[in-house]
C-alpha cells in the first residue's frame, strides 16, 4: 500500500485535489471529517473539549458549536495547542483504524490539513502540498466561505507557512489556473509518479 499525505493551506484547493484523486482510485481518509467524528455528542472527545474550553463551546442541542470554539482558540497559541492535543490524538488513531482496511496494494490519501504542523511528513511514502498565492486564498474564504478577513488572516497565520510544507514536500501543485487544469495536473501525478510507485512497492513486498 502506498501511503499518500495530502496537505496546503487553508482555501488553496486541497479539496478537488483530493476529489480528484479518489476518482482516479485512491481511497480517502479526511482528517477533517474525522475531527468532526470524534468530538460529536457523546463521544470522549467532545467531553475532554468541555472540560479544557467550558460549556460556553456548546450548541443549544449539546453539539460542538464550531464558530464559538474558533472564536476562542484562533489567535491563542497556548489555547491551539490544548485543542490541537486533545483531537489530533483522536484523528490519528481513528485513520488508523480506517486505513488498516486498506487493500495491500491500494493507494491511501490521507487528507490532513496540519500535516506538517503536527510533524507527520515523516509517516507517508508521498507528500503531495496543494498551495494557492495568499491574496487568492483570503479572497476564497472571505468571498465563499463568509469569513472576516482577520479572521481569515488569524487562520492562515495559525498554518506552516508555504516555505514549510514545501521542505516536506515530494511534490507542490500550484492553484493558480482553472479547477480544470489543477484535476488535470492531479491526474497527471496519478498516473505518472503515485501508480508506479505503488506498482514498485507491491513487487518488492511479495
Amino acid at each position: 500500500m502506498l501511503k499518500v499525505g495530502l496537505t496546503g493551506g487553508i482555501a488553496a484547493g486541497k479539496s478537488l485535489v483530493a476529489r480528484t484523486l479518489v476518482d482516479c482510485g485512491a481511497v480517502l481518509v479526511d482528517a477533517d471529517a474525522l475531527a468532526r467524528e470524534v468530538v460529536e455528542p457523546g463521544t470522549p472527545g467532545l467531553a475532554a473539549v468541555v472540560e479544557a474550553f467550558g460549556p460556553a463551546i456548546l450548541a443549544a442541542d449539546g453539539s460542538l458549536d464550531r464558530p464559538a470554539l474558533a472564536a476562542v482558540v484562533f489567535g491563542d497559541e497556548e489555547r491551539r495547542k490544548v485543542l490541537n492535543g486533545i483531537v489530533h490524538p483522536l484523528v490519528r488513531a481513528r485513520a488508523a483504524e480506517l486505513a488498516a482496511e486498506v487493500p495491500a496494494d491500494g493507494i491511501l490519501v490521507q487528507d490532513i490539513p496540519l500535516l506538517v504542523e503536527t510533524g507527520q511528513a515523516g509517516n507517508f511514502d508521498f507528500v503531495l502540498v496543494v498551495e494557492a498565492p495568499e491574496d487568492v486564498r483570503l479572497d476564497r474564504m472571505v468571498r465563499m466561505r463568509g469569513m472576516e478577513p482577520d479572521a481569515a488572516r488569524a487562520r492562515i497565520a495559525a498554518q506552516a507557512s508555504a516555505e514549510q510544507r514545501a521542505e516536506a514536500a515530494d511534490v507542490v501543485l500550484h492553484n493558480t489556473g482553472t479547477e480544470q487544469e489543477l484535476a488535470a495536473a492531479v491526474r497527471d501525478l496519478w498516473e505518472t509518479r503515485l501508480v508506479p510507485l505503488n506498482a514498485a512497492r507491491t513487487r518488492a513486498a511479495r
